[in-house]
């Protein structure tokens, strides 16, 4: 497995300190960021999932904890929205330029607006894909923001 995609390759020339974190991905698992957790053992709520969806039609990134569910209107709320709904897998391949079980909010391929859940925050470190099934990246918060120029807002049902 590569360590170097086109998510690490932005935090480097970002200059933001980050750890990767390999671990065995399990295709079949029913919730990939829960298999994350247990599989690099850290609890659920630090591991970030990456979702894409559309809010009034228009492409964003959401990260969230792992164990918790996005809600759509709060999602919608985030962007000034009236309606969310989750991107197909398919068009949030085309989007990122990564496959899904892998898709990193870092270096994707057209850059959307992103938010991450307010929680997040308050962790001192969260893990997030590092653009392949079975790549963690371990970074700050506020460093995760700061490249993804995402805002902090609820999110999570």
């Amino acid at each position: 497995m590569s360590k170097t995609t086109r998510a690490t390759q932005v935090l480097h020339k970002a200059g933001v300190a980050f750890t990767i974190v390999a671990y065995d991905y399990q295709p079949d698992a029913e919730r990939i960021g829960l298999q994350a957790a247990e599989a690099i053992g850290v609890p659920p709520g630090r591991v970030l999932k990456t979702l894409m969806a559309e809010v009034d039609g228009r492409p964003v990134c959401a990260v969230v904890p792992s164990d918790r569910e996005v809600s759509m209107k709060k999602l919608a709320a985030a962007f000034s929205g009236k309606s969310a709904q989750m991107m197909r897998p398919a068009d949030a391949e085309r989007l990122t330029g990564y496959h899904v079980g892998g898709i990193s909010p870092f270096g994707q391929k057209k850059r959307v607006p992103t938010v991450m859940e307010e929680m997040a925050a308050g962790e001192q470190t969260v893990f997030l894909n590092g653009g392949q099934r079975g790549l963690q990246i371990q970074i700050e918060p506020a460093d995760a923001c700061r490249v993804l120029d995402a805002r902090l807002a609820p999110l999570v049902a």
